[in-house]
Formats: C-alpha cells, structure tokens, sequence
C-alpha cells in the first residue's frame, strides 16, 4: 500500500466536490478552519475532534541531551511539543476494521 500525502489543495478540491461551494470559498474555509486549530495550539489549548483526535500542546522540560557525533552532553531548553492522539474509532478505521460492522456484530 502506497501512502499518498494529501496536500492542502487536496483537501480544498475534496470540500469543492463534496459540499458543493465554489473552489474559492472551498479554499478559504479550509484555510479558516486550519487557522483556528493552529491558534488554540498556540494558545496551549487542546483542539479534540469527536471521532478523530485529539492535538495536544505538552510542554517539555529542559534536560541534558547528547550529541551523537561527538559524545559531549549538552542542555535541551524547555519547549512546547504538539503531538496527536488518534481516536478509538479512527485507530479502528486506519486498521480497516468498519465501526459500523463491529457495532452490528456485537
């Protein structure tokens, strides 16, 4: 299975299809909703989409790294990190397993 990377410009053609907007408005309400997720996450806030993830901002002490060329220890200054925690059901989804299917079965 080959893992194509969606762009932005795909994700504006997939709303121009799907919802029926002109390309122009498609590409500004991807661009409005990338925006807001990017300003909570740089607020520090968690931006958690039902069914999908959670982006959560961590924010990572300073601590001693190594340099691993030459050995000789060095300070990793405190920053923030965003990592992605994928949802029950897309973790399913991304396994091939049918949420729908299961519910069916169980």
């Amino acid at each position: 299975m080959t893992g194509k990377t969606v762009t932005r410009a795909d994700l504006c053609e997939a709303v121009y299809q799907k919802v029926g907007l002109s390309r122009t408005e498609s590409a500004s309400l991807v661009e409005l909703v990338l925006k807001e997720i990017t300003d909570c996450l740089e607020r520090g806030e968690t931006v958690k989409l039902s069914s999908f993830g959670s982006f959560v901002v961590r924010k990572k002490g300073q601590r001693i790294g190594r340099n691993p060329k030459t050995g000789k220890e060095v300070p990793i200054s405190p920053r923030r990190v965003m990592v992605f925690k994928p949802s029950a059901i897309l973790k399913q989804r991304i396994n091939g397993h049918n949420v729908a299917d299961e519910a069916e079965h169980a």
